[in-house]
C-alpha cells in the first residue's frame, strides 16, 4: 500500500510538470539564418518572423542534428517541448545597440558615432549584402576598447 501512495504521488508530480511547467528549448543555428536571408530576400524585415515560420523546422532541425543534445531525443519526438526559442540573426542597428548598451554599462557616456563605428567594423553576411552580423554582440565589448 504505501508504494501505490508513493507512485500516486509520483504520477501527480508528473502530471503537475507536465501540465503547469512550460518547457523552453532555446535554439540558433543554420535554419534560423536560412529562413532569415529568406525574409530578407522577400524584403520582409527580421521582425517579421513569428515562431510559426520557425517551429516545425526547429523541432526537426533538433531531433536530427547528430551533434546536438537532443539527437532523436523523445522530448522532441513526443512533443514534450512547449516552446522553441530562436535566436535570429543579429542586424547592423542591433550591433550599434550592444554597442551603446556597452558603454553605459562601463558608466560612460553613450555615443552614437562610436557605436556606429563599431557596427560598421563587424563581420557581416552573406559577404556582399552584409545583412547580418557572423558573431552577433560577442565581440562588441572587444572592439569598443580600439574607439575610446
Amino acid at each position: 500500500m504505501r508504494n501505490t501512495v508513493i507512485l500516486i504521488k509520483h504520477q501527480e508530480l508528473i502530471n503537475y510538470i507536465r501540465n503547469k511547467v512550460a518547457k523552453f528549448l532555446i535554439c540558433r543555428g543554420d535554419n534560423i539564418t536560412k529562413t532569415a536571408l529568406e525574409f530578407w530576400k522577400a524584403g520582409k524585415g527580421r521582425e517579421e518572423i513569428t515562431l510559426k515560420d520557425l517551429e516545425k523546422t526547429l523541432s526537426l532541425s533538433v531531433f536530427n542534428d547528430q551533434n546536438g543534445g537532443f539527437f532523436h531525443t523523445s522530448l522532441i519526438d513526443k512533443n514534450l517541448v512547449d516552446f522553441f526559442v530562436p535566436f535570429l540573426p543579429v542586424e547592423e542597428i542591433h550591433i550599434v545597440q550592444c554597442a551603446m548598451a556597452e558603454m553605459k554599462a562601463r558608466n560612460l557616456r553613450p555615443n552614437r558615432d562610436v557605436a556606429n563605428k563599431v557596427a560598421r567594423d563587424m563581420i557581416y553576411f552573406p559577404k556582399d549584402e552584409r545583412v547580418f552580423s557572423s558573431t552577433g554582440c560577442k565581440t562588441v565589448q572587444h572592439k569598443l576598447n580600439f574607439y575610446r
